[in-house]
């Protein structure tokens, strides 16, 4: 089953920089107005590694990914960077639910996990991944032979004994950094043999899920080939393991937001005819001046009765809730638990059969984007001329997540929002350590 490792992490030195300086979100979610602020902050943040600007006209021998390795190299040998004996460590972060005031505090803790192919079935994925972020996340790796953020991966602990053991009351030191949405990240090594004995015993038999991560879990599979073949045995050992941040899926602290679905660009797109064609599968209400929060609470409620949308359009905003029966329109490509979930029945019906958007082009992003607040939804729709209609979502819920994800099935692209998001920077993966 699962194996963990202490590892001997790299880290920022914090007599040399400001760690709230050089740590930086995951590379795919940093828009270009956020890698400039990370440009500006420090010489040493992380971006100029994991999300790097090109210098000039970019060569073979010269490109984003030789400037990463050359950046990693030269940091490393002006002390940056402090390297640790092998250890692992525990991760908490605390924040504030977007769109509500509970605050929550989610606990985890970082270690290096052995790789297992998906048919090995020890580790799960619950996404389906695309070529060009694989490629251009391998391309960094073989460059710099590091990993600088860690793989969300969930397990099951319903008695929470790792967690006790990992937080337990204690006269402990943490580093401590706040982040731009306000999430504090509290991090604490972890090297006393008995503790990681015992935290390594204790995953032995659990099985795991990619929470986050899929591309570079399977960029990392990747090049655990590229380095079988390497005469240096040293890296052919190291790229058995890449590193991960576990978290209990039983925890209270797990929160996965929903993504909501902003549709644009259909030219021959009108209301009247769409709520028309909806009423087909959907029981259609109409939400006359309401704003974005009444309508969050009434998809709330209606969700827990069937599948249940908000259509949000210029001409007004309407409550569609699943049909008996409707999910038969499906196609039979879906499993029965996969049309069960919000997003395969928004996708297959509401998106391709009644919208005419196909799958090819949702895969490609035409006519759809992502917004994650609902807030931000109805103003988009209001502001932008070229929306023709967002649909609110409720989130999958981690059962969902689990019964998909064991079953060797997979939810749509999108589907997951777990927040906050793993800080990268925080510990870094060498696997040129020892070599």
């Amino acid at each position: 089953m699962a194996q963990i490792s202490a590892f001997p992490a790299l880290r920022y030195d914090p007599q040399k920089v400001r760690l709230a300086d050089v740590v930086t979100q995951p590379y795919d979610k940093i828009s270009p107005q956020m890698q400039d602020g990370y440009y500006k902050v420090s010489p040493y943040n992380l971006v100029r590694i994991i999300l790097g600007r090109p210098e000039g006209e970019e060569t073979e021998r010269k490109n984003r990914y030789t400037d990463a390795a050359d950046c990693l190299k030269n940091w490393r040998k002006a002390g940056i960077f402090t390297q640790d004996s092998p250890s692992i460590y525990a991760y908490s972060q605390r924040f504030l639910v977007p769109g509500t005031s509970q605050n929550v505090e989610r606990r985890g803790f970082i270690a290096a996990g052995t790789l297992y192919d998906y048919a090995e079935k020890v580790i799960f994925r619950h996404e389906q991944t695309l070529a060009k972020p694989k490629s251009d996340r391998l391309n960094l790796l073989r460059a710099t032979h590091a990993h600088f953020g860690q793989i969300f991966m969930l397990y099951s602990d319903p008695a929470q004994s790792i967690d006790s053991l990992l937080f337990e009351d204690g006269n402990y030191e943490w580093q401590e950094v706040t982040d731009e949405y306000k999430v504090l990240h509290r991090l604490r090594r972890i090297a006393d043999p008995a503790a990681l004995n015992i935290i390594k015993t204790e995953m032995a038999d659990r099985k795991l899920i990619i929470a986050d991560g899929h591309h570079r879990y399977e960029t990392a599979l990747n090049f655990r080939k590229e380095a079988a073949s390497s005469i240096n045995a040293c890296l052919k050992d190291n790229a058995n393991r890449v590193m991960m941040t576990f978290v209990n899926m039983d925890s209270p602290g797990l929160v996965i937001l929903p993504t909501h679905r902003v549709v644009f660009g259909l030219a021959n797109f009108d209301v009247p005819g769409f709520v028309k064609k909806a009423r087909e599968l959907y029981e259609v209400r109409e939400l006359r001046d309401i704003d974005a929060s009444k309508a969050a609470a009434l998809l709330t409620e209606s969700g827990k009765k069937a599948v249940s949308f908000v259509a949000a359009t210029k001409q007004g905003s309407f409550l569609l809730a699943a049909k008996d029966g409707s999910e038969a329109q499906i196609p039979a490509e879906f499993s029965v638990r996969q049309r069960k979930l919000d997003v395969v029945n928004l996708h297959s019906l509401l998106l391709e059969k009644i919208l005419g958007i196909s799958q090819e082009q949702v895969t490609n992003q035409q006519h759809i984007r992502y917004l994650r607040g609902t807030e931000e939804t109805f103003r988009t729709v209001k502001a932008d001329s070229g929306v023709n209609v967002a649909f609110v979502m409720n989130p999958v819920s981690i059962e969902q997540v689990r019964e998909i994800a064991f079953a060797g099935e997979v939810l749509p692209q999108k589907s997951t929002d777990f927040y906050p998001k793993l800080l990268s920077g925080l510990t870094i993966y060498s696997l040129d350590n020892g070599c």
